[in-house]
């Protein structure tokens, strides 16, 4: 069973953001359930295509993709056409081959950042996973293990300092709390933000990384 079906409803029932497609950001800490909420809500969408962050993030610059997400992905989709990105690989520490996205009715784009300013005006949609940046690191330095210690150590240096120039939450649409029988929901301006709306996930759960 699906519990996001209400949510995915609301959304195709937005008006379009970029071009024809109604692009919806995941924002949040590194390690909040970003990519589990993503995929779910993808699900629910019927496999709407989704953009990972980390795909366009590099070892040097982590926040550095900017220009490339507006060039490759953004620009193409606001004029209709598919957008076509060439993904890092962390292993190899080089781009790839390019994919495809194509300028599908719902476009959810995910990763740390997905609602910084200069993306803004392109989304129709701003979600915010909703779980404190000391827990959040906790997580994923226990889903990582030992070995990305140092990777960690620079990574939250650098994620402070993104969102201290650049906060996401204060402009988002609606805050996503993880519950261990799904998420809660929280719309409207995040400082007078209500429960709306308690959704429930009744099957067997991966972890929420």
């Amino acid at each position: 069973m699906n519990d996001l079906t209400e949510q995915a409803t609301a959304l195709r029932a937005l008006p379009p953001s970029c071009g024809p497609v109604r692009l919806i950001a995941v924002d949040g800490h590194a390690g909040s359930g970003k990519s589990t909420f993503a995929t779910r809500l993808s699900a629910a969408l019927d496999g709407a295509p989704v953009l990972r962050l980390d795909d366009l993030a590099t070892h040097e610059r982590f926040f550095g993709w900017g220009e490339r997400l507006r060039s490759q992905v953004i620009e193409p989709l606001s004029r209709g056409a598919s957008a076509r990105y060439a993904p890092y690989d962390w292993t190899l520490r080089r781009f790839t081959a390019p994919r495809p996205l194509p300028p599908a009715p719902v476009v959810i784009i995910e990763g740390v950042g997905a609602g910084r300013r200069a993306l803004r005006p392109s989304l129709a949609r701003l979600f915010w996973m909703d779980r404190d940046a000391e827990g959040s690191w906790e997580r994923g330095r226990r889903r990582d293990g030992p070995a990305l210690s140092a990777f960690w150590d620079a990574w939250t240096t650098a994620e402070t300092r993104h969102f201290s120039a650049d906060p996401s939450r204060p402009f988002a649409d609606a805050l996503v709390t993880e519950r261990q029988t799904g998420y809660v929901i929280r719309t409207g301006p995040v400082t007078t933000a209500r429960t709306d709306q308690t959704i429930t996930q009744r099957d067997q759960l991966p972890p929420p990384y």
